[in-house]
């Protein structure tokens, strides 16, 4: 499996926005759950699993280092 960003290619074109969009919406879900934030994209904006996973995870990692 490739590291999260692989997949920023694909949910860029399945999904019309930038990567930066989805991770701006996340950042506004902080404090949630992984899989909340997961659930949230999935029910709110139609994305997969996997695209949704991904950007929570790239999301998740990219935070710690703040």
């Amino acid at each position: 499996m490739g590291s999260p960003s692989s997949y920023f290619p694909s949910i860029e074109a399945k999904y019309g926005q930038p990567v930066e969009h989805w991770l701006k919406l996340l950042k506004s879900m902080k404090g949630m759950k992984h899989m909340d934030m997961v659930a949230a994209l999935k029910t709110d904006h139609g994305m997969g699993h996997g695209h949704a996973n991904a950007l929570v995870a790239h999301f998740k990692a990219e935070g710690s280092k703040a």
